[in-house]
């Protein structure tokens, strides 16, 4: 879904990159060029790149999911680390306004910090607990089916009892 989304920023001509001669380079119409840049005719798709990055990030963690079994929210995890991870070099082709801090702007600052808290995550609970989870119920908290069936029982052995 946040792939296609992005296919919205084609439309509205915006989030594109700096000036490009490349073959799949994005015709910008001149009302919506930044200033300084209304000589340059087309751009960076850097929605493209997002997109094209966003089913490759998708693909990677749900085929990680399945082999490794992760769990915890750890594919969760892994997405945003990736996806963040992603967005710092697509900001860095971007030249609309943005608020800069040091060398970088704000979106590349945010990307770094949400990619380490990401990671961290990913890691720190991957050691404390690997795989998934045996239950989606807190111990205590699941409903008697599903206690029977963690025992053993099965539907006629319920019925038996009746």
């Amino acid at each position: 879904a946040q792939a296609i989304g992005r296919w919205g920023n084609w439309f509205n001509q915006e989030l594109f990159g700096r000036p490009s001669d490349l073959p799949w380079a994005l015709e910008i119409d001149v009302i919506h060029r930044p200033p300084g840049f209304e000589q340059f005719t087309t751009f960076h798709p850097a929605f493209l790149y997002e997109s094209m990055w966003d089913l490759g990030v998708a693909a990677l963690v749900i085929g990680l999911d399945r082999t490794m079994r992760l769990g915890h929210g750890r594919a969760f995890a892994l997405y945003i680390a990736l996806y963040s991870l992603g967005r710092v070099w697509i900001e860095i082709l971007r030249i609309d306004d943005a608020e800069v801090i040091g060398p970088f702007r704000l979106n590349v600052w945010t990307s770094i910090i949400v990619f380490t808290l990401a990671a961290a995550y990913f890691v720190v609970v991957g050691r404390r607990r690997p795989g998934r989870e045996d239950t989606v119920y807190l111990p205590g908290r699941e409903p008697a089916e599903a206690v029977e069936h963690s025992l053993g029982a099965t539907a006629a052995d319920r019925e038996a009892k009746t």
